[in-house]
């Protein structure tokens, strides 16, 4: 693992080893025993982390805790493929009770207000989902939710309820005109009143990008495709001047992660780790990676790709590169799996990267 990695993350676990603020959560999983195990996961704008591992009771009962977080922010408690999401901000103390055989359809979660407001997003959700709403259904709930969300719109339940997918598809479309008015409201309201929020950043470039893609939809040649499936070239310089084609990356590789990211941004230390796990495992199979990088600081950024072992290039123009439109970028970390030429896959969840790579390699 290269330096600059190890230095950040020892510097996240110092500053984390430093604090003894603990939020909780508690409950109990009926059907559960002593072999059954939840893993807590943390949000970063759309890709999970895991936060810390547990076994349940053999009644199924359960205790966590984990370092507060600094600001508001969104987490899960996960069991397999199934989990219950819930917001912390501080010192809360969460109670979850729910069924080994319903996970997350059949659950309660109580502690604090904006908790009970997600898990109320969330069973309206799997009521609209898989065509059980008419399009007038899934219209009146998208306005009653707007209300909420304009009633507060620097809440991390609105930024939850602006990133919310049914059926695969985001329930606040950004290239929805009606869609994007909501979502501006949330980013302006954080631009405006939590200018230090790591999500600030993410929930601008959102609407920079959707404004930028709308005017493009409207223009004569529309350049922008609904679903990206062939490989569009990107050739851009890494750090020592040389330039790198996506297209003949993709030529000499089995695989190929294209990801486009920050450095700079608050996620990057921890996704640069999962990077590099994935990098060390699949590599000697013909896997490369073809990285990114949006930051404003192209000397951080230099600095930073000297210590990664992939393909790592600098798009100067940033988060206003039109190729963020041809593939569809609304928000970083993003990355595409490229096979045998074609983009096979897109992942939004950090934490099913490595799967991803693994059904394609």
């Amino acid at each position: 693992m290269k330096k600059h990695i190890l230095m950040m993350l020892a510097i996240l676990a110092m500053m984390a080893s430093c604090s003894n603020n603990k939020f909780k959560v508690d409950g109990t999983v009926e059907g559960a025993n002593d072999s059954t195990q939840l893993v807590l996961e943390m949000s970063s704008n759309g890709y999970w982390f895991p936060v810390d591992t547990l076994n349940t009771s053999a009644n199924g009962s359960f205790s966590i805790a984990a370092e507060a977080p600094e600001f508001p922010n969104i987490y899960r408690l996960r069991l397999g493929d199934k989990a219950i999401c819930f917001p912390i901000d501080s010192l809360d103390h969460l109670t979850i009770n729910t069924k080994l055989a319903s996970f997350a359809t059949d659950y309660t979660v109580a502690g604090s207000d904006h908790a009970v407001q997600v898990m109320k997003i969330d069973k309206e959700a799997l009521q609209m989902a898989g065509g059980k709403a008419t399009p007038e259904q899934m219209k009146e709930w998208k306005r009653k939710l707007a209300e909420q969300i304009v009633a507060d719109p620097s809440g991390i339940v609105a930024y939850y309820a602006i990133n919310k997918y049914v059926d695969d598809n985001p329930l606040f479309d950004p290239l929805n005109d009606e869609d994007l008015r909501i979502i501006g409201a949330v980013a302006n309201a954080f631009y405006t009143f939590k200018p230090n929020d790591p999500r600030t950043d993410y929930l601008v470039q959102v609407l920079t990008q959707g404004q930028q893609r709308r005017r493009a939809a409207k223009a004569p040649t529309d350049t922008i495709q609904a679903e990206v499936t062939s490989l569009i070239d990107i050739k851009l310089q890494d750090y020592n001047g040389t330039t790198h084609s996506l297209e003949q990356v993709a030529q000499k590789n089995r695989l190929v992660l294209l990801n486009f990211t920050i450095y700079q941004a608050e996620f990057s230390p921890v996704f640069n780790k999962l990077l590099n796990d994935i990098y060390t495992k699949y590599k000697s199979r013909g896997m490369e990676i073809y990285q990114i990088s949006l930051d404003t600081d192209n000397v951080f950024w230099s600095q930073a790709a000297k210590n990664l072992p992939w393909i790592t290039v600098y798009d100067p123009k940033g988060q206003n590169s039109t190729t963020l439109g041809i593939y569809q970028v609304m928000g970083v970390p993003t990355t595409f799996v490229i096979a045998n030429g074609d983009i096979v896959e897109r992942v939004e969840d950090g934490s099913q990267l490595e799967s991803a790579v693994a059904r394609h390699i």
